[in-house]
């Protein structure tokens, strides 16, 4: 609707430049990346009805859904960069993703069994796992199982949390392990 593009300082990782990072810009980074995460959700699952191609619906929602309308103060800004990777990696990892959450299925169940949107959440969580060793697994863990609960009232979030813990544990697993010092405290990097 606005066509306009995000200013460059889009991407918050290693754009702060000689700025302090304070509590309230690390708030503000993982805010955006949290945006970043449900923004990917929403195109993997546009992606999967209407068979759109990852550049062209990333191109879509940096031209057309990541507008910042004048006078809106409720809307967060995305890490625009973040939620690329998360798109593009999904769907040119796509079968590593989808073979990792059959795994930690039921026997007889398959991720195409599934709901599109909760395999878009899995795809997103599993990949994040997988190809963002800078974000802590309880932190994706913890964000998938609340974009888990936004869209779902059942038993959904509780697999989520079950596959994405069980990955995280075996991608993972020194961020498990007692006085490991990995952060207790949910905390998106």
């Amino acid at each position: 609707r606005c066509g306009r593009s995000l200013p460059r300082d889009d991407c918050f990782e290693g754009a702060i430049g000689s700025v302090a990072v304070t509590p309230d810009v690390r708030k503000r980074n993982n805010r955006a990346r949290s945006t970043a995460r449900l923004a990917a959700v929403q195109a993997l699952y546009q992606m999967e009805v209407s068979g759109v191609d990852a550049s062209d619906v990333v191109d879509e929602f940096i031209a057309h859904r990541f507008c910042l309308v004048e006078g809106e103060t409720h809307y967060e800004r995305p890490d625009v960069k973040h939620f690329t990777n998360l798109v593009k990696g999904v769907v040119s990892r796509q079968s590593e993703l989808d073979r990792s959450a059959n795994d930690c299925l039921a026997v007889g169940w398959s991720l195409l069994r599934l709901d599109m949107t909760l395999r878009a959440l899995l795809r997103a969580g599993i990949f994040e796992l997988l190809a963002c060793p800078e974000v802590p697994a309880k932190a994706v863990i913890s964000e998938y199982v609340e974009l888990a609960r936004d869209f779902f009232d059942g038993a959904e979030p509780g697999l989520v949390n079950g596959i994405l813990d069980t990955l995280a544990r075996r991608l993972r697993p020194a961020e498990f392990e007692p006085g490991s010092g990995a952060r207790d405290i949910v905390q998106d990097g």
